[in-house]
Order: structure tokens, then C-alpha cells, then sequence
């Protein structure tokens, strides 16, 4: 079954007066009957396609010639509590990058958004973005998260004065590319959500929105056009992975996953008979590794990373759920009860540090290492978790510390 029945499974009265918690072990919440929605900016882009060789020719060059592309991965960096967490975050990728050998250095960082808080204005980038990345040597991708696009994070916010996503657009998806800051140019992505075509692998970045949803209610386009990249990815030779904000997956006692983005995946996927060979997401600010085993025998790795700064204490990073006042053990199975059937394994978690994912991409084998960036201490360049999947979506190493 590749389906989820989206009707929520609490009693009408349920949530009147409180949020209801999940049962322990409950990786999806209950959808919201009226999400809120801000409309993205119109687009005359159709393909929405970016090729890795337009932003980076000679690294694009390098990795077809060595069969390898590193990249790194983060999510909710926006320091707005202080950037010290976001820095030395920034400061262990900067150490890769620097002490890597030539073929294994990574060649760009992948944000999984929450770029800015709160409201993704773009008077902000400069404290929040520019100047912690200022010393990172490679190009900076993003999708965007609920905070890039919302204009009122509270119900009694003042209007913002900026329209939606505004900010994002002017730093990531600027016609050309211009030096919006003294550190760095703006990125020229093609539109909010849009596809990377890299050597060996392309990259699916969809826009959640701000509740997690890929279109307002009735209709479809991101959808359309999600199944659409997904069906041409899967006519190349390499992997595909999926970034979403949003996760569809987990077992964190605030948030939960998102009942639309399960279904909108799981629809993509029955539709075009083409599966991602990994999902990564944000928006938690913890990291979970679930692997998702499918009725055709793939295994799909499902991956939360939120640790980029914005939690820059242990009390602000989310936890996992409790049971009996303990936490959950790894590994463990989580079916869900929108889908009974649905086999799913948290493999790894860390909710007591920063961090930030590698990932490396040969012909044959896509690897990501996680890394832990302590709140306080050093730095260990060794990965806490590591997992790889071979092109036929079997997971072929799965392994921490």
C-alpha cells in the first residue's frame, strides 16, 4: 500500500480546546482541516530545472570524471537566538571542505529551509545567513520552510511588509546573480521549488508551504509537477532524492509528520512507478533516520535534519516522544494508524546536539553520514550514523558510531 487515508482519526471535539497527543510511537499527526496556505510567487518557468554545471562547471566536470559528487545537508539554521551553534555548525563544514582530499571535498551545501526567522524577511539574511556562511567556500542551495514563507507566525502579528517569500526569492532566485552581500552572491534558482540535475544524482526540492502542504486545497500544481520530475529522473542513470521541508515521518513530541506530504509522495510514487532512493526533510530540530521497507522490496531512507542553529540549546531542540517516561530505543518499528501497514524503522536519532548531514554519490551507492556538532565542546570529525543505498533501493550499510 502506497496510500494514506487523510481523514483525522481523532473525535470532531478532539483539539476544541487543546492539541491532542499522538499515541507513543505515532509518526504522522493529525492533518489540519483549514491549513494555512500563502500563495508562492507567480512563475513563467515551466522546467523548473537547474543543471549542477551552470553554477559549478568544474566541479560538475570533476565529479563525471571521478564518479563521485559530496555534498552537505542542513535544516533550520536561522540564528535568531544568537548565532554561536549556527557558526560552529558552519565551522565543521568549513573543516571539511578544507581538509577533505580533492574528489571527496563537497562541492555545495543543500538547505532544507527554515533559512530565516521568523517571518523570512529579508532585512534578516544578513545577520542570519551572510554573515554565518561567510567563510563556507562552496554555493548554497535551498528549498524554503514554513518561516521563510509565513507573514504572521502568530495570529496577532502585525501584516508583514513584505509579501511571501519575498526574501527568499530576492537571496535564492535572483535573475543573476549579484553581490547582495559583502560575502557571498545571490543564488539564481529557477523558482521555490525546483529540480537540481547533478552528475549521478538529481535532487527534488518541493515547498511545503507553511503548514505542510504542497498546494492549497483543490489544487494541484506542485503536485503535477512533482510527478512530472519525478517520471524524468527516473528515465536517467543516478539517484533521486526528494527534499521537503516538511518531514512525512516522526516521532518528535511537537510537530509529528505530515499526513499531506506522505500522501503527497506516496501518490507521486504510486502514479509514475518511480521511487526516490531517499528523503530528506527539516523543520524538526532534532535528527531521526527512518527506514521505509515498500510492498516491491525497496527500502527508502527517510531522513530529518533540523540541527542547523536555530536550536542552539538543549532545551530548544525537539524531543522525541515518551513512554513511560523513557525514550524510544533504536531500532524500532512505528506503524502508523493512518496506514496500519505501513513498515517503518527508526534507525537513529539525536535530539541533544547540532549537526549536519553528508552525502556522497558514486554510480553505484548513496551514503549519508550525519555528524553531531556538541552545544558545547569540540568538534569530532567521525560520523554518528551512516547509511547507504545501492541503485535498486536496497540498503546495503547501516551503521553508527
Amino acid at each position: 500500500m502506497l496510500t494514506h487515508a487523510l481523514v483525522p482519526h481523532a473525535s470532531p471535539h478532539a483539539g476544541r480546546f487543546s492539541k491532542q497527543r499522538r499515541p507513543f510511537l505515532e509518526p504522522i499527526s493529525d492533518p489540519k482541516n483549514n491549513p494555512h496556505f500563502e500563495r508562492p510567487p507567480l512563475t513563467n518557468n515551466v522546467n523548473l530545472a537547474l543543471p549542477l554545471r551552470v553554477i559549478l562547471p568544474q566541479e560538475a566536470a570533476a565529479a563525471e570524471r571521478h564518479k563521485k559528487l559530496v555534498f552537505h545537508s542542513i535544516g533550520d539554521s536561522g540564528g535568531i537566538h544568537g548565532d554561536d551553534i549556527q557558526t560552529a555548525v558552519a565551522e565543521a563544514m568549513e573543516h571539511q571542505c578544507k581538509t577533505a582530499p580533492p574528489q571527496s571535498r563537497p562541492a555545495f551545501l543543500y538547505h532544507l529551509g527554515d533559512v530565516v526567522y521568523f517571518n523570512g524577511q529579508s532585512e534578516l539574511y544578513g545577520s542570519q545567513f551572510y554573515e554565518p556562511y561567510q567563510y563556507y567556500p562552496a554555493p548554497i542551495f535551498a528549498i524554503p520552510g514554513n518561516h521563510d514563507g509565513d507573514t504572521r507566525v502568530r495570529k496577532d502579528d502585525a501584516p508583514d511588509t513584505e509579501p511571501s517569500l519575498y526574501g527568499f526569492v530576492e537571496n535564492f532566485c535572483a535573475p543573476q546573480p549579484h553581490q547582495i552581500s559583502a560575502y557571498r552572491a545571490t543564488m539564481t534558482q529557477p523558482y521555490v521549488y525546483w529540480t537540481l540535475e547533478a552528475p549521478m544524482v538529481t535532487v527534488i526540492g518541493l515547498y511545503s508551504n507553511v503548514e505542510g502542504t504542497l498546494d492549497a486545497r483543490g489544487t494541484y500544481e506542485q503536485q503535477r509537477w512533482f510527478e512530472e520530475q519525478l517520471e524524468t529522473a527516473g528515465r536517467k542513470d543516478g539517484f533521486i532524492l526528494v527534499a521537503v521541508h516538511h518531514p512525512p515521518y516522526s516521532l518528535d513530541n511537537t510537530h509529528g509528520g505530515y499526513a499531506d506530504i506522505a500522501h503527497a509522495l506516496d501518490q507521486a510514487m504510486a502514479n509514475k512507478k518511480v521511487y526516490p532512493h531517499a528523503v530528506l526533510s527539516g523543520h524538526v530540530h532534532n535528527m531521526q533516520r527512518f527506514t521505509r521497507r515498500l510492498d516491491n522490496g525497496r527500502s527508502i531512507p527517510y531522513v530529518i535534519d533540523g540541527r542547523g542553529g536555530y536550536a542552539n540549546t538543549p532545551r530548544l531542540a525537539h524531543k522525541l516522544q515518551k513512554d513511560g517516561g523513557k525514550y524510544p530505543s533504536y531500532p524500532v518499528k512505528a506503524k502508523s494508524q493512518i496506514d496500519g501497514a505501513l513498515d517503518l524503522e527508526l534507525r537513529y536519532y539525536d535530539q541533544d546536539s547540532a549537526g549536519f548531514l553528508r552525502l556522497t554519490v558514486t554510480p553505484d551507492e548513496l551514503t549519508i553520514d550525519s555528524f553531531r556538532v556538541p552545544f558545547s565542546g569540540d568538534f569530532d570529525d567521525a560520523p554518528a550514523d551512516s547509511v547507504t543505498v545501492n541503485r535498486a533501493g536496497a540498503v546495503t550499510r547501516d551503521q553508527q558510531g
